[in-house]
Order: C-alpha cells, then sequence, then structure tokens
C-alpha cells in the first residue's frame, strides 16, 4: 500500500475530537490529505467521504471505534462495513479499558486494527481478544497551547495554586447497578469496592477476576471473558472515589484547590472554601486553566501502565504535575526532576508533598522546566502522529 490519505472523525466526543485535530495538523506536516469526517452531519460527510477514499491508498484514524460502532451511515443492508467494502485499514485508538467495549467486537471492520494506551489493556487485548490485530502501544499525548516557550505563563502570573481538570460523579450514582441483582451481588461488588479502596495498586481487570474466581471456582475463561463487561460501574466507581479523596485531602488540610468541571459541588469537605469550583471546559478552555495553574493535578482514571493526557497537558502548559503513579511514568521519567508524585494508599502525605513544591518557587521552576523540556520533546500528540506513520509505512 502506498497510503496518502487519512479518514479522521470530529464533533463526536469533544476530548477525543481535539486529539483528532492535533494528530492530524501533524499527518498534514507529514504529506498526507486529511479527511475530517463530521459526526454531527453523516450523510453529508459521507457523501464526500466516498469520493475522498481510494483502495489502497486511505487508512482511518479513529478513537473509541467512531465510525466502526454499527452507525448506519457506514453500514449497508448486508451489514458489511463501508470500510471493509473498500478494503480501507482501520486503526482504533482506545482511550479507555476494553471491558468497555466487547459489543463492538462483531460490528468491527475487515482489516481493523486497535491501539491501546495502556500496557494493562494492551494485555487484556491479548488474552481475550488475540485474533483482533493490535498496533504499537501509545499512550495519550499532550498539547501545548503557546507558540514559544516564553510565552509561557510565569510563576507570578499564574493565579491557582493547584488545577483540576475533569468531572467529578459522587458514588452514590452507582447505588443503582450495584443493587440491581439483589443483597448477594452488591455483597460481592462492595467486596471488590473495598478491595480497590484497600490496594489500590491494583489491576483493574486482575482483581475483578480475583474476586469472580473466588466466588465461582469452576468459571471458565470465556465466563470471565463475559462477565468482565458487567463490570464496568466499578471502574467507574473507583476512579470518581478515589478523584474526590484526593481533592478532599487537599481542601481539607488548606490548600486551594480550583476544579474544573461537573459535580464537585458534591463533594463534602470539611474546608469548602478551598474547593473552587471552575465551570465544565472544552478541551482548549482546560489547558488554558492548566496555564494558569502552579501545579496542576492529575488522578488516574486506573491507567497502572499508561498515562493521562492531563500529565503530558500539565507539562506541555509549564505547571508541575502533580499525579498518582503508574509503572509507565516511574519508566520514562524522574520523581522530583519532571513531574512530582503520590500515593493513593497515603493520601496523608499529598498535603506536604503539595506543599513542597508550592513552597519553594525555586524547586517549581526547576520541574516546570524540565518537564516542559521532556513532554514537548517526546510526549506530544505529535509524536503519536509520528508513531503512527511509522506503524503505516512499516506495516500496511
Amino acid at each position: 500500500m502506498n497510503i496518502e490519505k487519512i479518514v479522521m472523525f470530529k464533533r463526536g466526543i469533544e476530548t477525543l475530537s481535539y486529539f483528532s485535530e492535533q494528530m492530524g495538523k501533524r499527518f498534514e506536516k507529514l504529506g498526507y490529505q486529511v479527511f475530517y469526517f463530521d459526526l454531527c452531519k453523516e450523510y453529508e460527510s459521507m457523501s464526500e467521504l466516498i469520493w475522498f477514499c481510494q483502495e489502497g491508498d486511505t487508512v482511518v484514524v479513529s478513537f473509541n471505534f467512531d465510525g466502526c460502532s454499527g452507525e448506519e451511515c457506514f453500514v449497508d443492508s448486508e451489514g458489511t462495513s463501508f470500510f471493509t467494502a473498500r478494503h480501507i485499514p482501520f486503526i482504533n485508538i482506545v482511550v479507555d479499558h476494553p471491558f468497555y467495549y466487547h459489543k463492538f467486537k462483531p460490528l468491527l471492520p475487515e482489516n481493523y486494527i486497535q491501539i491501546s494506551i495502556d500496557r494493562e489493556h494492551e494485555a487484556y487485548m491479548r488474552r481475550f481478544f488475540p485474533e483482533i490485530r493490535r498496533g504499537p502501544f501509545l499512550p495519550l499525548g499532550g498539547t501545548c497551547i503557546w507558540e514559544s516557550k516564553k510565552n509561557i505563563p510565569t510563576w507570578d502570573e499564574r493565579i491557582f495554586d493547584i488545577v483540576f481538570t475533569g468531572n467529578y460523579n459522587p458514588p452514590e450514582i452507582f447505588n443503582e447497578a450495584i443493587h440491581r441483582h439483589g443483597e448477594e451481588y452488591s455483597r460481592f461488588y462492595y467486596d471488590i469496592i473495598d478491595d480497590f479502596k484497600a490496594h489500590p495498586w491494583k489491576s483493574m481487570d486482575a482483581t475483578i477476576e480475583e474476586h469472580i474466581r473466588r466466588d465461582a471456582v469452576d468459571v471458565t475463561e470465556d465466563g470471565i471473558k463475559d462477565t468482565m463487561p458487567n463490570m464496568i460501574f466499578i471502574d467507574l466507581y473507583v476512579r470518581h472515589w478515589f478523584r474526590g479523596e484526593v481533592v478532599k485531602t487537599l481542601a481539607d488540610a488548606g490548600l486551594k484547590v480550583c476544579c474544573f468541571g461537573t459535580g464537585w459541588e458534591k463533594v463534602d469537605t470539611k474546608k469548602p472554601e478551598n474547593l473552587v469550583k471552575g465551570n465544565l471546559l472544552d478541551s482548549y478552555g482546560c489547558l488554558r486553566q492548566i496555564s494558569q495553574g502552579k501545579i496542576s493535578l492529575n488522578v488516574m482514571p486506573w491507567f497502572k501502565a499508561g498515562a493521562h493526557d492531563r500529565v503530558f497537558n500539565s507539562m506541555c502548559n509549564g505547571a508541575v504535575c502533580l499525579t498518582d503513579s503508574s509503572r509507565y511514568l516511574d519508566e520514562i521519567m524522574i520523581e522530583g526532576k519532571h513531574y512530582m508524585k503520590y500515593e493513593l494508599w497515603e493520601l496523608d502525605k499529598l498535603p506536604d508533598i503539595a506543599g513542597s513544591i508550592l513552597n519553594n518557587r525555586d524547586k517549581w521552576e526547576e520541574i516546570s522546566e524540565a518537564g516542559y523540556e521532556f513532554a514537548m520533546g517526546e510526549h506530544t500528540w505529535s509524536h503519536r502522529a509520528d508513531a503512527i506513520d511509522c506503524f503505516i509505512r512499516e506495516e500496511l
């Protein structure tokens, strides 16, 4: 194949559309023609897509199954995907745990390639879906919104001590899912949740499997695989529970945290004056606010062998990233040089870690500088586009 054209998607999930736009800019610089399929104008875009796509010279780069989740505009009367009919390779970057998406397996195009953003997700795919072709491991990337390093706000220009960009869902919203099958099942679910609260370093799918096998010793491999999608609410519960606990810990200790997103008024803090509730923002707006914070706080969405884009967004925009750990971050960065780390099982230490940055301007400037250079050198969406370009040229 001689790939010259790339199809991407816009106006679906705002964050994923923004990621696509950042990668698309780099693809264009690499010489590709990029067509953005507008998910809000499916049939108008479809007529343009038909003319754009040519067998042998076009590839799709998507996020989270946009274009291959059974959308009517992409499937003919016999159930055949447009991309299968045109023999177009379909690269899909999955930014959540794969157990969210089992239902899409029967709908995938013929030449489908899945990319994982966490090595635990990659291992899950290798175990349960070995028949699905996989691309390179590709962590989420960062975006710098400033034209040059000299334009990035300095310590004196940053108006927030600590910024967090993301929504909060209180645990009680998951009660219906937890109690839907009666008391016996709810005890089973709470046992798993309590295990994660006590041992937050544990893998999501491995821990769920441990409890399933403890409860049903004769369960099969297929039984484990079929049960996993029913546990999505546990992933959501523990990630938001810890998100709330991290922010509460800082606020209760007297540190001001400005949270941009929905739901933060539902956090029960001892010192509510320290939890400043900002508006829900788009991706660019979040990057603007990160640029106004000395510390940009991250709480991983249970990525134990990957990285969230908040990590690299923080560094690319001059904030000091304060994040819980992952094996991947421990491999690629040096704590105290590129970023600051806390542990979910030692939240009592978190306020002192944050204070050590906020009370030491020289230390802040050193970490901000080193973090910026590191992230801009290796971990932007341009770098992720380069990795996909390499895969296209060598593997397709």
